[in-house]
């Protein structure tokens, strides 16, 4: 059955336009609880970001879940990976997230978690659909859903991060810039490293419903970088605005992308031999990733663009680590599901096992020049000709010692064009080519 709301990561999409509106939301909750609730009784626990929108949106989604005849208890602003912990906790039905993520305020969506605390199976979201295309009938009063708030969240998912840290002595010596986005984490991130005893700079604490992810958190690191420097800091953290992401800054200042985090996560578990398997990542990680861990003989494999083909990939195999060059990263014997604050512990740990800088263990890495231009277009233009044409000539140009791929978004509007090779000029001056192709 194709699916004409759900994406690769729930719903999502600008307020106001369909399907983010008070309509389709307030249908959407009745939906989930239809399909959850079967013969079952229980609760579907809901969170969000710091979106303005949110509030909206929670309003409609609570009215909808209780229609059905299922409770509700309510989380706040809280990361994602908090909602598919605090569901797996209190024993919900299942988790509703209302965020767009890494996207600007004006875009907002609905993200469902599983009891088990993980990204719904197609069939459930299938199920999810058909629903929405029924008539909406509320249950008789008597049975109609409570609301309620569960008060001591941040304060759970606060004492479970901190146990996902093992290594001895804490956190006790680092100075550490916490970037939350202005986002889910606000809270949250800089009270997990300072009990772990960091001395904490926070910044992207001060949300104020329009400037979630403004030029700050992990798509706009440059924020951190500038005051990762100006504190001396040993290094910087920033988390998108849901908290399911995570890149870092080393004490130079520098990024410190997704792709090496995943290699140095892997060499730390590989090091202590706790990785087993190998290591999942997608089509747009970095051939240096892919060497490098040749280099220690851990498999590699690639997936689909999206944290669920990459946990899809994992479950298959029986592997627990993988990962997104943008930093979304899975750690399966630690969470359910990508958890920015939990995978940046898996890095500090790893610095602590080694007794290295950040800085010296992702140098160990050696990344391929890559570009990436981000064209706005039809999805559809990818199979164009004119662009198919372009792609082989780029191909060829590039031999054996590079890659090109065009992928369509599945959250966003717009055409990504990677070329990857040895060459940065050259690197360069393709991409740039071919996104003038597409977009044309």
């Amino acid at each position: 059955m194709a699916r004409e709301f759900f994406g690769t990561d729930g719903i999502r999409g600008r307020v106001g336009e369909h399907p983010i509106t008070t309509e389709f939301v307030l249908k959407l909750g009745w939906a989930a609880g239809r399909a959850f609730a079967g013969s079952d009784s229980g609760q579907i626990l809901i969170g969000k970001d710091t979106r303005l929108s949110g509030y909206m949106l929670e309003s409609a989604l609570q009215a909808g879940i209780t229609s059905a005849g299922i409770d509700v208890r309510l989380l706040g602003p809280m990361p994602t990976p908090a909602i598919a912990y605090l569901t797996r906790t209190f024993h919900g039905l299942a988790g509703v997230v209302i965020s767009a993520s890494h996207n600007p305020f004006h875009d907002n969506g609905i993200k469902f978690f599983s009891s088990q605390g993980q990204k719904l199976q197609d069939d459930i979201e299938e199920t999810i659909e058909h629903y929405l295309g029924e008539p909406m009938v509320t249950v008789s009063p008597e049975n109609t859903g409570k609301v309620s708030r569960i008060t001591d969240a941040a304060g759970r998912y606060i004492e479970f991060c901190k146990s996902r840290f093992r290594a001895s002595g804490g956190l006790e010596g680092l100075r550490i810039v916490v970037d939350c986005a202005h986002g889910a984490t606000y809270q949250i991130a800089p009270n997990v490293f300072s009990e772990l005893g960091a001395d904490v700079v926070s910044l992207g604490v001060e949300p104020d419903g329009l400037n979630i992810n403004k030029d700050v958190g992990s798509t706009s690191p440059e924020a951190l970088r500038a005051v990762v420097r100006e504190q001396r800091a040993d290094l910087g953290i920033a988390l998108d605005g849901d908290g399911d992401r995570v890149v870092m800054v080393d004490h130079n200042g520098e990024v410190v992308d997704g792709d090496e985090l995943v290699y140095v996560i892997a060499r730390h578990r590989h090091d202590r031999h706790r990785l087993d398997g190998g290591v999942v990542g997608t089509v747009m990680s970095n051939l240096g990733l892919e060497k490098a861990l040749q280099k220690l003989d851990i498999p590699f494999h690639r997936s689909l663009v999206g944290d669920r083909y990459v946990m899809a990939d994992l479950m298959a195999r029986g592997w627990i680590l993988g990962g997104e060059s943008s930093g979304h990263i899975l750690c399966l014997d630690q969470a359910s599901t990508g958890d920015g604050i939990v995978s940046a512990l898996q890095v500090l740990d790893a610095m602590r096992h080694f007794d290295s800088p950040l800085a010296d263990l992702k140098n160990e890495m050696s990344k391929h020049p890559q570009r990436m231009i981000n064209v706005s277009c039809d999805k559809r233009r990818v199979q164009e000709s004119s662009v198919v044409a372009a792609v082989s000539r780029a191909e060829e140009t590039l031999g054996n010692t590079g890659r090109v791929l065009l992928r369509p978004s599945g959250t966003e509007p717009v055409v990504r064009v990677m070329v990857e090779g040895e060459d940065e000029v050259l690197v360069n001056r393709l991409c740039e080519k071919l996104a003038e192709v597409v977009g044309d």
